[in-house]
This record gives C-alpha cells, structure tokens and sequence, in this order.
C-alpha cells in the first residue's frame, strides 16, 4: 500500500528541522535583517516566516500565482505577489533583502537559473539565496542516494526502485525529474560572482546546500 504525499511531509520536515533553524541563526548572524527592512522572498512560503516578527516587520512573498495571506500572530505581515523571479517587474535594489529557499534549482535550465540568478542580484541590496547542492549524495526531492548524479533519463527509473518517494509513490517523478536541476558549487559561483557561497553540511561531511549571501548592499 503506497502512502500519499501529505502523509510523507511531515516526517521529511522533522528531518530537516534542525537545518532550517540552524540555517536561520546563520541568517539573522550574516545579514543582519533589521524589522524596517524591505524583502522579498522569491517563490517562498509564507509559513518559513511565521513566528518571526522579531526579525522583520514585512514581507513580500512573490510566486507565480499570488497568495492570500492572512495574518499570524508575532510574525512578519506578508503581502502575497503573483510573478517570475527570473523576471522581476520591480527597480534596481529596490528591496533591502532578497531571500529565496530551494527555488532556483526548480526555474528551468541554465539560462533560466542565470536569469533568476541575475534578478535577484539587480533588485536586491542584500541577498540570501539558497539551494540543495549537487555535491550531497541524498537527492532532497527523491530522498534517495546518489540519483541525481545518474544521467537525467535515468533518474525517473532509478528513483522508483532506490528512492523513499520512488517506493511509496509520494510524488510524480516525471515531474521532479522535468523541474528539478541541481547545481554545482562551480556553477553557484559563477550565477553569483559577487556573492559568498556558504556551504551547510550534512553530518559536517558531505555538503547539503549552497547559499549565495551577499551581506552588504552593492553599492555599484
């Protein structure tokens, strides 16, 4: 018997709880967000913000289709935005913080990473952009090893039989296989030239994810 998606979430958040609060320590730590800054997530979710109104005052949360957000107790208010984060409708710098989580690596090829890669960089004074690494050996969307090393046209057939997702037909994997392209750390470096690349670790071995953080305003 095959258990459904919703019933796999849970137990793949509590995996990775402990990352995403170290992963925000590291934030508030390197960016240093102020309540009045300005920031937009590109292709969040509002629930990442929720409970973190210490932090930030407002949020703006752009996805392809525009969230109704309504308003949580001790958090941001988030207004929800409907665009293409590789083709942002705002001004040079005109948000004080551009965040993003696990979305770039979902936008397309090359060209289309280099182009989100690119419009977060133009619009943003500060940035925080993260991805899954290439160089992990547990693919976090399959949730297995090593597929993603595999030639993409075998991805689809080795996750089905090596992969939690594959196993318990959690997720179409013709659909993770067509939208998902991990990245490299070379790659990361070159979409963000004038960005640090922090590098989080699983098991303080292998790395886990690369965030581009670029923590002072670019003043050119």
């Amino acid at each position: 018997m095959k258990i459904s998606y919703e019933a796999l979430l849970p137990f793949y958040h509590w995996i990775w709880k402990h990352w995403r609060e170290k992963r925000w320590n590291k934030f508030r730590e390197l960016i240093e967000p102020c309540p009045e800054d300005r920031v937009l997530d590109i292709g969040g979710c509002s629930g990442d913000w929720i409970g973190r109104g210490n932090m930030i005052n407002c949020v703006d949360v752009l996805n392809l289709e525009k969230e109704n957000i309504p308003e949580h107790p001790n958090s941001p208010k988030m207004v929800g935005l409907a665009g293409d984060g590789c083709s942002l409708e705002v001004s040079d710098q005109s948000y004080d913080i551009v965040f993003s989580n696990s979305v770039i690596e979902h936008v397309g090829g090359w060209d289309d990473q280099l182009k989100f890669a690119t419009e977060a960089r133009r619009v943003g004074k500060k940035l925080w952009i993260q991805t899954p690494a290439y160089g992990c050996p547990v693919e976090p969307h399959y949730l297995g090893l090593f597929v993603h090393w595999f030639p993409q046209a075998w991805h689809v057939p080795i996750a089905r039989w090596t992969s939690v997702v594959g196993l318990t037909g959690a997720a179409d994997l013709e659909s993770i296989a067509s939208t998902t392209r991990l990245l490299t750390k070379k790659e990361y470096r070159t979409l963000f030239p004038d960005c640090e690349i922090w590098t989080e670790r699983l098991f303080l071995i292998f790395p886990k994810s690369y965030i581009a953080l670029r923590a002072k305003a670019d003043e050119s």
